[in-house]
């Protein structure tokens, strides 16, 4: 059986007890990974594929096309921007010694801190605040536009036509990316101030993704999708089931029912915080599995199973700080969920988020260690 086939049976709850790290799932701080090489990992898991590698992890890959939220990394910026081409060209506006206020390459002005990478920046002015800002942004998100899709495109379907590995695709956002170019506070407001402009954009969006997915599902065969959404915070959804339906059920269900016309039906959905309220409404809109499950904010994968049955894709929801408390910690939070959870099917352990500095390489290996041990792994 290849990995592709595994990874396919278990989201269809076909295959359980057995265990798939997604490689595209595994997340750490760049700190974290800095830290392991001192306490004695190799130097070559600061590369990406290199890591996945040697810890074993399950290949997966995202097609490379710009069409949602976008990685950049780059020093004194976003970690992330919207799918712009082209992006906007970074400009400092003030700088000392600790902080520097700049235009990124998203179009908003914000402060960040030099030597500090990893903490959030300060979001100060955000690039569409009316009509007359989004006709100029949109111009930045045409679907149609050659950037968007990696050069030699034929070779790269002729590639993915024999693999043995999942591949998956990256289908954007209906809160997530409005709140990244209009800001949480301006969006919550302009749902009521301005709903027209919202509807616009938000058809506009759908218009975008819908273009770039035909293109896909005409050459490439998906196992699986993805939205980013971040619509939630500790305590529970960042809009209401009112605002959801109106402004984004319409766009979630014209994306799904075309992936599912062409047999993709693992349609997964990104989001942090207490997400509750928001999961009925995800199913109804056709999506069908969810991450990261984050702990802290009361999320419980057993308790989601239980409730959802096989209706549910589950990933992630194993606590990152249980990893750092200790081996102790890490065994019971793992063989809580773990063992009852793969039983079932349709689950993917991982960290409920990036794996923060505080966690050892020690305490890391072994919970890698104890995840294969629950599904029969023999380990060297």
């Amino acid at each position: 059986m290849t990995p592709r086939e595994r990874f396919l049976k278990i989201a269809h709850f076909g295959r359980t007890g057995d265990i798939f790290l997604p490689s595209d799932y595994q997340w750490f701080w760049h700190q974290t990974i800095l830290r392991w090489v001192k306490e004695g990992a190799p130097p070559q898991i600061l590369s990406r594929d290199h890591r996945n590698e040697f810890f074993g992890f399950d290949r997966t890959e995202i097609i490379p096309i710009v069409s949602s939220l976008q990685a950049l990394g780059k020093e004194g910026g976003p970690p992330y921007v919207p799918p712009l081409v082209p992006v906007f060209e970074p400009k400092v506006i003030e700088e000392d010694e600790r902080l520097k206020v700049i235009i990124d390459e998203s179009g908003t002005k914000c402060r960040v801190y030099k030597n500090e990478p990893e903490r959030m920046p300060q979001w100060l002015q955000f690039p569409v605040k009316n009509r007359r800002d989004w006709q100029e942004y949109k111009k930045r998100l045409d679907p149609h536009s050659p950037a968007r899709f990696p050069a030699w495109w034929e070779d790269w379907v002729k590639c993915w036509r024999n693999r043995t590995y999942p591949l998956g695709l990256k289908v954007g956002s209906f809160f997530g990316l409005l709140r990244s170019f209009i800001g949480l506070e301006n969006l919550s407001l302009m749902y009521y101030d301005d709903p027209v402009l919202v509807h616009e954009i938000g058809e506009w969006m759908e218009y975008f993704e819908l273009e770039i997915i035909k293109k896909v599902v005409g050459d490439v065969e998906l196992d699986f999708v993805y939205f980013w959404e971040d619509m939630a915070y500790k305590t529970g959804s960042l809009v209401s089931p009112r605002i959801f339906r109106e402004f984004m059920m319409p766009h979630y269900k014209k994306i799904t029912q075309l992936l599912r016309s062409h047999g993709t039906d693992i349609i997964l959905v990104d989001s942090d915080g207490n997400t509750t309220q928001l999961i009925p409404l995800w199913l109804e809109g056709g999506l069908s599995g969810h991450y990261p499950l984050e702990v802290a904010a009361g999320m419980d994968a057993v308790k989601l199973r239980k409730k959802y049955g096989n209706n549910l894709i589950l990933l992630g929801n194993i606590d990152k700080r249980a990893l750092i408390k200790g081996k102790r910690a890490i065994r019971e939070e793992v063989t809580r969920k773990v063992p009852y959870l793969l039983s079932r099917g349709g689950y993917f352990p991982g960290v409920d988020h990036f794996v923060p500095p505080e966690v050892s390489y020690e305490n890391y290996r072994y919970y890698l260690k104890l995840l294969r041990e629950i599904a029969g792994i023999k380990q060297s």
